[in-house]
């Protein structure tokens, strides 16, 4: 049995990738958002290991305590990193884990799930972007330049704040400048750039072949979204996901709203452990 407390890493082919791992039980994963760290994830998954659940809290490469050695970022690197990590946390178990993923890791794991039905039993999508937003080409450009690696940190840290619309829970401060450090690190702003550029075209294709019961925790005051309700429903609409709508939060309802996030996370797992909800 793999130990069940503390950070741990992960080695893939060009570096290692950071997770927290705690509690016993089914297993949950989580996966934060582009520019973001597993801390997001800090207090939603300590209300899912009370109930019973063993949750890993994983960084993205070349964010917060996972090396930016890699060459590719982005949906389809960290879909091969979630199910590097499942493949090693479910080895021998014979069980299949949730995947939670936030933003970008929304589209990740539908990838993940898609592909290996033999390692995924349902999918958590918080904020999530599971198709491109339609922009223009000037837009497209511009957004290439505000995320160049010289001045990706900083230019991040000043928009972050902005995508927590509504509710900012205690130790926001702290959490943002924990990002803002960790951007610091050698290669962070690289890493970063790079995990930009990714495409969710594949994540919008496979989205109705996920083939497990999925769950959409949206912020009611995403400012990611033009109408976070309506992308919401168009999810639900294609992968047969319930939505969950959470008041007074943005982009991270699960680190602005954890209780709500969380309390609607666990009646869906608790559905899928009684075998219902099935796709």
């Amino acid at each position: 049995m793999i130990a069940t407390t503390g950070t741990h890493h992960l080695d893939r082919p060009e570096g290692r990738l950071a997770y927290d791992l705690r509690g016993e039980g089914p297993l949950v994963v989580t996966s934060p958002g582009m520019g973001d760290l597993r801390s997001s994830f800090r207090e939603y998954s300590s209300l899912l290991v009370a109930a019973g659940y063993r949750v890993a809290d994983l960084d993205l490469r070349g964010h917060g305590d996972s090396d930016a050695s890699f060459s590719t970022y982005g949906d389809e690197a960290t879909a091969t990193d979630l199910v590097a990590l499942l493949d090693h946390l479910l080895r021998g178990t014979g069980e299949k884990a949730v995947l939670v993923g936030n933003s970008m890791s929304a589209g990740a794991a539908v990838l993940v799930a898609a592909r290996r039905p033999d390692l995924v039993r349902g999918l958590v999508l918080v904020g999530p972007f599971v198709r491109d937003p339609a922009v223009n080409a000037v837009a497209r450009l511009a957004f290439r330049v505000i995320t160049a690696p010289l001045w990706a940190g900083p230019v991040w840290g000043r928009y972050l704040p902005t995508l927590h619309a509504g509710h900012r829970p205690e130790g926001f401060g702290e959490h943002l400048a924990e990002i803002r450090a960790s951007f610091r690190r050698p290669g962070r702003g690289r890493a970063f750039s790079l995990t930009a550029r990714t495409s969710h075209a594949e994540a919008e294709r496979l989205l109705p072949t996920i083939g497990v019961p999925a769950l959409v925790l949206m912020g009611a005051l995403d400012p990611d979204f033009p109408d976070p309700a309506a992308e919401a429903a168009w999810i639900a609409e294609r992968s047969g996901a319930a939505v969950v709508l959470v008041d007074d939060a943005g982009h991270y309802p699960q680190f602005q709203q954890p209780t709500v996030s969380a309390e609607a996370t666990l009646g869906f797992l608790r559905a899928l452990d009684r075998g219902e909800d099935r796709a």
